[in-house]
């Protein structure tokens, strides 16, 4: 089995990295200065542990990376890049290869059945950071962080149970999932503070704001009759004690993955498929959800205005309310 990572950042750098020091076959699929730099140079990976570089094969596109049906696809960009990197999948590949979701929110699965019928979803617990071409640092020791497996829309089957116990042989718990997307669902309420992050940066008073994002979001699935109760994913200090998360370099993981984009000026944001998920569950299901309506709007406005995050405090975002 080959592991092809297609968007090789936080997330898809470190486990394509972990996977790759554990002995397994990997192919990174890169865009720009990070294709380049880990073709030249191999991916630095950091750890509170390490500082290694590895020479792991890498291609800039689908077509460079001669995918065949018994490759396993992780998918590891955000979500507003899913469609066009699919389209350039099939294009390149056909649709017969098996495709792992390791995205956040709960759309990616979706634009993905339509296409592959082979589709999966996973739900990715990893403190992990990309901020410059060819390296990304990876914040726990004991282990990498947790990556559950599932069928998509439900069920598991013999890739599930492979690709588990690769990521189990790589420093990450895993562990294969009938009903993955209760995962995602709750993991999406936790992923509504990206965007607090974004706009108000590391505000140590921006618990109320959080609390009333999430109470909102689970409003909103249960209006809609989702699933979403799974007491460990609201855990994180649980977790991250777990895995020994620690310092790099003598400096904590400064922010989390929507947070990065707008680090890197990529001018793109996840947070229409976070934050955005719930205001378009919340139009459906007649419920208001007007915190993250204007969180969604806020980090947009941190792009389009160029400004860093903290650039408004909790309590001024409140204000707005």
């Amino acid at each position: 089995m080959r592991f092809v990572v297609f968007g090789a950042g936080a997330i898809g750098g470190a486990v394509g990295a972990r996977l790759h020091q554990s002995g397994h076959d990997v192919l990174l699929i890169a865009r720009g200065a990070h294709h380049d730099a880990i073709a030249e140079h191999g991916l630095t990976l950091e750890t509170p542990e390490e500082r290694v570089t590895l020479r792991i094969p890498v291609a800039r596109d689908p077509a460079a990376a001669s995918i065949g049906p018994d490759d396993v696809l992780l998918l590891t960009m955000k979500g507003q890049d899913t469609a066009d990197a699919l389209d350039a999948l099939r294009a390149a590949a056909g649709t017969e290869m098996a495709l792992v979701c390791m995205q956040n929110g709960v759309e990616n699965e979706r634009v993905a059945l339509r296409r592959f019928p082979r589709t999966y979803g996973a739900v990715v617990m990893l403190p992990a950071t990309h901020l410059e071409p060819g390296n990304v640092q990876a914040h726990g020791t004991t282990l990498t962080g947790s990556i559950d497996v599932g069928l998509y829309p439900q069920g598991i089957d013999e890739v599930c149970a492979a690709v588990s116990e690769a990521l189990s042989a790589s420093r990450f718990e895993s562990t294969p999932r009938e009903d993955i997307m209760r995962y995602k669902h709750a993991k999406l309420i936790a992923n509504l503070g990206n965007a607090i992050q974004v706009v108000c940066g590391n505000d140590a008073d921006a618990g109320e704001l959080t609390g009333r994002a999430r109470d909102e979001g689970r409003a909103v699935l249960r209006a809609a009759g989702i699933e979403f109760d799974v007491p460990d994913v609201d855990d994180i200090a649980g977790r991250w004690r777990r895995w020994g998360v620690g310092e790099i370099a003598g400096r904590p993981r400064a922010g989390g993955s929507t947070w990065q984009s707008v680090v890197r000026g990529t001018g793109r944001l996840e947070v229409d498929y976070l934050n955005g998920e719930i205001v378009l569950r919340g139009r459906f299901a007649g419920v208001p959800t007007p915190v993250n309506e204007l969180l969604q709007e806020l980090a947009w406005e941190t792009v389009r205005g160029g400004h860093a995050p903290g650039w408004m405090s909790a309590e001024d975002v409140l204000a707005r309310l």
